[in-house]
């Protein structure tokens, strides 16, 4: 999808389509449960640790590495195989875009880059930058088409300038439109996926809809599993309203579900002090 286009804030104007008010409504109410939590008042903390590594876990299993919350917990070592290496650059990734927060919003393109660096952890050639013209890229569970990298690299600045300007479009908007973009261009020659959910995450932290990183989407873009998440993908790439709206819903349902994760957390610390 182009988010460029007549009005002036286009990503504001995505937030008319149909059902994508009650979505954000949706996900607003689901979030403030979880803040409002008595446990979120005395160990958010805790919470803050917990959605880290269940939303590592998430971003991992949609990358092709469905391991046991347990096996991440467990692991000290990931660089032994495919799949380890993938878990260590989403738990990598986690940790990394805290870091990040108070610099999104001046460059974002310096973010996602620094963020591709840190998920390839080498200094090949093709690490932290866009890829140029000619280059592969290794993103097997994305079969859709690849958009040339002139093309990518246009709409990667565009993207980053509508972040850049700012806007009145609600954080579920811009965050689904960031994560969606990044995985239609897929601008890295590499882990594209972990890279845009990752930034999906800074954008709903930043915005203050999540500012303490509770939320976890990729838990429940990993629950609602990775056939539901390429069909509403489509629907993105589709360009539609109806596809847009559908893949800006689906986010929303990742959110809450990422929300009713950590709420499910809060219970469990309550039930243990009790």
């Amino acid at each position: 999808m182009s988010t460029t286009g007549a009005t002036a804030d286009p990503l504001a104007a995505l937030g008319s389509l149909p059902g994508v008010a009650d979505s954000v409504e949706s996900v607003r109410k689901a979030v403030d449960r979880v803040y409002g939590h008595r446990v979120m008042r005395r160990r958010s903390n805790e919470i803050t640790s917990e959605a880290a590594l269940r939303g590592a876990r998430g971003s991992a299993a949609l990358s092709g590495a469905d391991w046991a919350l347990e096996e991440v917990r467990r692991r000290s070592d990931f660089s032994g195989d495919d799949e380890a290496r993938t878990v260590g650059a989403a738990l990598r990734l986690t940790a990394e875009a805290g870091q990040l927060l108070s610099i999104w919003r001046q460059s974002p393109l310096r973010v996602l880059a620094r963020l591709h660096l840190v998920a390839a952890a080498d200094k090949a050639e093709q690490v932290g930058r866009p890829r140029q013209e000619g280059e592969q890229v290794d993103e097997p569970l994305v079969a859709l088409p690849l958009p040339g990298a002139a093309e990518a690299h246009g709409r990667l600045d565009g993207l980053a300038g509508l972040i850049i300007a700012g806007g009145s479009a609600p954080a579920l908007v811009t965050a689904a439109v960031v994560h969606g973009e990044l995985l239609a261009l897929r601008p890295f020659t590499s882990h594209n996926g972990l890279v845009a959910r990752t930034a999906e995450r800074i954008v709903l932290v930043g915005s203050g809809l999540d500012p303490k990183s509770v939320c976890a989407a990729e838990v429940g873009h990993a629950e609602l599993g990775r056939d539901a998440y390429l069909r509403a993908l489509e629907g993105y790439v589709s360009g539609t309203p109806e596809g847009v709206a559908a893949w800006i819903t689906h986010c929303g349902r990742a959110v809450e579900l990422g929300a009713r994760e950590s709420t499910a957390v809060c219970e469990a610390l309550q039930r243990g002090a009790a």
